[in-house]
């Protein structure tokens, strides 16, 4: 009889056990299981709030349109959610990356995926400075290994490497930071200008770049989408600090950006060359963005200029998004959140873009195609 009931509960065991990672691993059919976030404030979903930084989105009116809590604020620099939290939905995510220091990012959660990101974070560990504490990327690239040993623990060895390698995605957005809070800046990085010229300073990027993304390669990741830098010089911030009339962007910044993204593209294709089994696709944001802001009536937008949360200067572009901003009336009718960030409205064309675009915005592939690999 003893025996009998101890067959039954280990019988019992089994099944729940079962039953819990068929719902996180084997049950998916064409979803994605899992996105693991890496990058910056354009995709952050939290991390700086467990941060002493002055780079923070934790007050209002942050979060006013992200439904998931209510209107309030989560620590994502925008009123409602990010590109990746639209890519996520539309992949099939059982639920929103969470980020890696939240108290929460602990057991069966983390097998949806975890977002490292962090505002103020760059590809170079000086980046962000200014700030005092961010999670730049090398620092972002060693917590997933911390959380590759714990899916280790949760599915088995096996089971892991195949959940990683077949029905994972890893996204990283970064760049932007390294030249806004880095390069641009001009009590900050006097040293790095004089001594490196744009070359060596993108040169420095990409070769940091490389060595982070062949990390998680070897740390079993095989789907790749890589963000190239948007049109820095045509946000808010750029256009008021320079007063910049409407259809201006700053020079400087746009050569950077577009030098960049050009030396970006090369890396993924020897990317995609040498490292075997592996698949990056490259998100085209600098183009996407850059139609949005000349073309933003044809979207249903008002302005791509000023931003909707933010003070000082033409384009509201000045002063961070807090409390007390001035804060537009209709949200949906800006590109851009802050004098930084796309509003949700705008991140939510990104996305689509991303998930069922052609080559102009996506490539080689879009992301449903690499989903479903």
């Amino acid at each position: 009889m003893a025996l009998k009931c101890y067959n039954t509960l280990t019988l019992l065991f089994f099944l729940t056990n079962l039953s819990f990672y068929g719902n996180y691993y084997v049950a998916k059919g064409d979803n994605l299981a899992a996105s693991f976030i890496f990058g910056d404030s354009l995709v952050d979903a939290g991390n700086n709030n467990y941060l002493s930084t002055l780079s923070r989105a934790d007050s209002p009116p942050n979060g006013i349109d992200f439904k998931a809590s209510g209107g309030n604020p989560t620590g994502r620099f925008t009123n409602g959610r990010t590109i990746s939290d639209i890519v996520g939905e539309e992949l099939g995510v059982p639920s929103y990356a969470v980020p890696y220091l939240a108290p929460n990012a602990t057991g069966k959660v983390i097998l949806n995926g975890v977002n490292y990101a962090s505002g103020g974070g760059g590809i170079l560990n000086a980046t962000g400075s200014l700030f005092v504490n961010r999670l730049g990327m090398d620092i972002q690239v060693d917590y997933f290994n911390i959380t590759r040993k714990q899916i280790d623990k949760l599915l088995g060895e096996a089971n892991a490497r195949e959940y990683i390698m077949n029905k994972s995605m890893f996204s990283i957005t970064v760049g932007s930071n390294d030249f806004l809070n880095n390069y641009l800046v001009p009590v900050a990085s006097i040293g790095t200008r004089v001594s490196q010229d744009p070359n060596a300073f993108v040169d420095n990027m990409i070769t940091h770049l490389r060595a982070q993304l062949t990390r998680l390669y070897q740390m079993d990741a095989r789907r790749f989408v890589v963000a190239n830098v948007g049109p820095i010089g045509c946000i808010p911030y750029q256009k008021s600090i320079n007063q910049l009339k409407e259809g201006q962007c700053v020079d400087l910044a746009e050569n950077l950006a577009i030098q960049y993204n050009s030396r970006l593209k090369d890396l993924l294709a020897e990317l995609n060359d040498n490292l075997h089994g592996s698949t990056f696709v490259l998100a085209n944001v600098y183009d996407l963005v850059r139609e949005l802001i000349t073309n933003y009536g044809k979207y249903g937008f008002r302005t791509a200029s000023v931003a909707c949360c933010g003070d000082g200067g033409q384009y509201a572009g000045i002063i961070p998004c807090g409390p007390t901003s001035t804060l537009c009336s209709d949200r949906y009718k800006h590109v851009f959140w802050d004098p930084y960030h796309p509003s949700e409205a705008a991140n939510i064309l990104l996305a689509k873009q991303l998930v069922d675009g052609d080559k102009r915005y996506v490539s080689p592939i879009n992301l449903r195609q690499l989903r479903d690999l």
